[in-house]
């Protein structure tokens, strides 16, 4: 029977994942040469060749993408062992590390960890927050346990390396100084702001969302101010240097001045999609479970609130 190592085969896998022997060596803090070795002896024990040259990279060969399908299964089954034996040793008490994009920390995760403090004293929560794409590294190096991110910038949910969890769509409405000629408009379009200038920031998440969201309206928003915190957005808002889509969760508890006015696009309502992600197994473990939960039960609350 052939002979499988777990070590090596996580060896391959983060090859896969991170392109190069170096920055493999550095994510599982080896040297090159000695993750060259373990794939090395891999392919021995294997039989088969599991890397070609590509200039002066190396490439994994059908057979290393064969073998590293058949490892995730393995690898998912020891998550849930993982999993149960924590439940089993832990029982109610346990940690569970989150990373959490900045406008979710206060919409979804506070609600969430008061009422587990509650219900589940002895679960400890560890926040990290994170931006939406960081997140996700972040759960794929083991660092944290459960990512809270957008469904944007989550990995396929064909990823066999991670389950998702749909929470919330989050509406997102325009922000408009008081004084603007469509601040008061019944039934206002994004297309109706198609000559306005947009705030939004320069690159990641929030530009691409923004962006979408005007293209699926008609048009391409014309930047006329990048910025990616919403105190800084609102402010220049206020001050009438343009416009912006805010999402809901980030404006529901403004406490700023009377000089920006937030209107909903009922007619065209863009939203963005609030994801949980976990690798595949981990969320029968009792802790995530016990916090993914929770995590529902806050975007239910949200969700409630909003369509009041």
């Amino acid at each position: 029977m052939t002979e499988w190592d777990i070590k090596k085969l996580q060896i391959l896998r983060t090859l896969r994942d991170r392109g190069t022997v170096t920055a493999t060596a550095e994510a599982l803090l080896m040297t090159p040469s000695a993750v060259s070795q373990q794939l090395t002896n891999l392919a021995k024990q294997l039989g088969v060749r599991l890397l070609e040259a590509q200039g002066r990279r190396v490439r994994l060969t059908d057979a290393a993408h064969l073998v590293l399908r058949h490892a995730e299964v393995v690898f998912a089954q020891l998550e849930r062992a993982d999993a149960e034996l924590d439940g089993y040793l832990r029982g109610e008490a346990g940690q569970v590390r989150v990373a959490a994009f900045p406008t979710s920390v206060p919409a979804l995760l506070v609600p969430a960890v008061r009422q587990l403090r509650t219900a589940h004293p002895g679960l400890d929560v560890r926040v990290r927050e994170a931006e939406a794409a960081e997140a996700y590294e972040l759960l794929t190096a083991g660092e944290v346990d459960l990512a809270l991110s957008l469904a944007a910038h989550a990995p396929s949910a064909r990823d066999p390396k991670y389950s998702r969890v749909p929470l919330l769509a989050d509406p997102l409405d325009v922000a408009l100084p008081a004084d603007h000629p469509l601040a008061d408009a019944p039934g206002l379009r994004l297309a109706d702001l198609a000559a306005e200038p947009w705030i939004f920031g320069g690159s990641g998440p929030w530009s691409e969302i923004t962006t979408a969201a005007c293209e699926a309206a008609g048009f391409v928003p014309e930047q006329a101010h990048s910025a990616s915190g919403w105190t800084a957005i609102l402010a220049m808002v206020e001050a009438g240097m343009g416009i912006a889509l805010v999402p809901r969760m980030a404006s529901a508890d403004r406490r700023s001045g009377t000089g920006v006015v937030m209107r909903v696009l009922s007619a065209d309502q863009p939203r963005r999609h609030v994801v949980a992600a976990v690798r595949s197994g981990a969320e029968e473990g009792p802790a995530v479970a016990r916090v993914l939960a929770a995590l529902r039960q806050a975007a239910a609350g949200r969700e409630t609130v909003q369509q009041n």
